[in-house]
This record gives C-alpha cells, structure tokens and sequence, in this order.
C-alpha cells in the first residue's frame, strides 16, 4: 500500500471530504468544431454594431472601480424584462453567482437545529446540486415523471417531509427543454416553507413567465441571464423579488460583482435590443425546422422544446457511439447518457444556424 505523502495528507486534512468527492465542472474544448453544446445564441453582431460598441467601451475608464450598484444597468434590465415597480433587483457574475448568494445567505440550522435544505427536479440544471454540496447545505432531487412532467404529488409530500429553505425550478428545465404546469408551480409556492426561485435562463424562447407574479407571492423569487439572449461572454444574471429578500441576499455580494465592461456592454446591447430580438425570433424559427426534421427519423424520441435547444432519445447504447462520430466529425454536442436515470441514451443539441443546424443533420443520420 502506498504511504500518503505530506502534501496528499495535508490536503485530507484541510479540504471537506465532500469537496474532495467532486468533480470540477467540465468544459469541453471546442476549438475547430461546430459549438452545438451550450445553448448559446449562435450570431454575432452586424459589424455596424459593433463599430457602435467599440466606440462605448473606448471611453470606459478601466482604472476605476465600477459602480457597486450597477444603478443604470439596474434600470435598463428592469424595463427590458418588464420587472413590477416594488420588485427589488440583484445583479451577479452569471446566475450561477446569484444561486450562490441565495445558498450562502440561507445555510445554516433551523430553529430545530436541522441543516437547511435544498430542493429541485432531476433532471435538471446541475449547479443547484452543485453549489448547495459547495455550501453543506443538504439537497432534495425529486424524479421528474417519465415525460419530464411535475409529479405534484411527490414534490408535495417531499416539501412537506424536508420543509427545504429553497426550491429551484427552471422554467423551461434545463436540459428537458419542457415547460412546467403553471398551476403545479403555484401549488408548490403555496406549500413551500422558504423561497421559491423561477430560474427563466431560457425565458427569451418561452414567451411565459412568472415575473408579473412577483406581486402575488412573498416567497417568489424569478431569475434571469442575458446569456441565452446572446451575450454569454457578459456573464450577466438578475433576480427579481420582495426588497425584504434581495436586502438580505445583496449582504453576501462580493463588491464590484458586475466588471466595468459588463455594465457597459450590457447598458449598449439593451438599448439596440432589437437586434438580439431579432436573432431570437430567428432560433424560434429554426428551432421549430430543426425539430421538425429530427421527428422524421426512425427510432429516435424528438422532444418538443420551449427553449434553444432540442432533446433525443436514441435506441439503447447508441448515444455515446453517436456524440463520438459527429466530435469526430467536427460537430460538439451534449452527451447526457452518462447521467444516467431518465436522461440514459440522451443528446442534447443547441440550436445553431441553418448552415450549423443542416450539417449536424447530415452528419447525424449517418452516424445513426
């Protein structure tokens, strides 16, 4: 047997065993590939546009500290995304930042002396587990039905059994692509005996929300990316919600979260917004031929989509050997086989452009 070395038992001694457990998160490299991974929007801006950008960020003063608040940004978000006047707003580095701050802030102990808990579906978005394991908060995943549907019945009777501080839902869920039953969220706020966080990444292709809700609820929390809508590079999330809650969330924000250039950018992208509309429209439509497509293939399950990207389910032990040939092929994809559960022999594929989208068909039915 091998005698630890001082480093390895150093390392054991200082770093949680539940740390040490994980994997950090993986990003493929796609360099010299077709990117079909990560949901992003697949266009650029016009080159005009970016002239107008360019001449934005000349006059940003990198010397200086950005505006801790992001008060304009603030507004031009809050009207952009029709956030109700008495909604407080929170900015992070990317939502991920901003689950952070919620788990951070509500970790701890009840009054029973129990851990606080988390709550969500699975499949769906992995940094709830992810972050709630980073901040020793306990995490409650309940199955989705085998439609990837709310069993309402057992989400009742977990949240009643655990009583979790926070429950994440997205709406669309990420990576089943599917809208949730609007009634069961609302039965679960109505049950739920801490916060219920809305996550709308993929709003911008669902056209339903929960934010004009937010005046209903007192535990409704809604949050947002302007990720999908074509500025991934930003790294930008918002949450809207009771100033009661944010206050306390806002206690636990690193100062200066949201860089100088990220302020700027995104104050410029919002007010020439038309344009990222415009690509918007253009996946819905896409998204629409590319499924349409999918569904003409024998032996395959196409599932229908409110997001900007597609599910597959392929015949038994066919998804690993197919994400292979089209990597191999120069097309990057999603392969969820490897978790297993309801997403075993599962694809995900982002929507691309019509080029993008008609070459991983091609490449897809050969493969099969």
């Amino acid at each position: 047997m091998n005698k630890k070395t001082e480093l390895e038992e150093k390392i054991e001694n200082f770093i949680r065993p539940e740390i040490r457990a994980l994997s950090a998160y993986h990003v493929p490299d796609s360099k010299n590939l077709i990117k079909l991974d990560a949901m992003e929007n697949p266009y650029q801006w016009p080159d005009d546009l970016v002239d107008q950008w360019l001449e934005v960020i000349r006059d940003v003063e990198l010397n200086r500290y950005p505006d801790p608040g992001a008060r304009i940004l603030k507004q031009h978000l809050r009207e952009a995304m029709a956030v109700p006047t008495d909604a407080e707003i929170l900015l992070g580095n990317g939502s991920d930042e901003l689950i952070q701050m919620i788990m951070m802030a509500m970790a701890g102990k009840d009054s029973s002396g129990n851990a606080r808990s988390v709550l969500s579906v699975e499949p769906g978005f992995v940094m709830y587990k992810m972050i709630a394991t980073f901040m020793d908060m306990p995490y409650i995943g309940v199955p989705l039905n085998d439609d990837f549907s709310l069993n309402e019945t057992v989400l009742i009777e977990k949240i009643k059994e655990t009583q979790p501080a926070v429950i994440f839902l997205a709406y669309p869920n990420n990576p089943t692509s599917n809208l949730f039953d609007e009634q069961t969220i609302r039965n679960i706020i109505d049950v739920a005996p801490g916060v219920v966080v809305i996550d709308e990444a993929y709003h911008a292709f669902a056209e339903k929300s929960f934010m004009p809700m937010l005046n209903e609820y007192d535990n409704l929390l809604v949050m947002r990316t302007v990720s999908k809508m074509g500025l991934a590079g930003l790294r930008l999330g918002l949450l809207a919600g009771k100033p009661e809650w944010l206050n306390e969330f806002d206690k636990v924000r690193l100062p200066y979260n949201i860089n100088i250039l990220t302020q700027a950018s995104a104050e410029f992208a919002i007010k020439n917004r038309h344009v990222l509309d415009q690509q918007t429209q253009q996946i819905c439509v896409d998204r629409e031929q590319l499924f349409n497509e999918l569904s003409k293939i024998k032996n395959i399950t196409t599932y229908p989509s409110q997001a900007n990207f597609i599910l597959l389910r392929l015949q038994q032990g066919q998804a690993d050997k197919v994400f292979t040939t089209l990597k191999n092929k120069g097309i990057l994809i999603k392969n969820l086989n490897p978790a297993g559960g309801l997403l075993k022999d599962c694809l995900r594929i982002t929507v691309g452009t019509e080029e993008e989208n008609k070459k991983f068909l091609e490449i897809f039915k050969t493969a099969l």
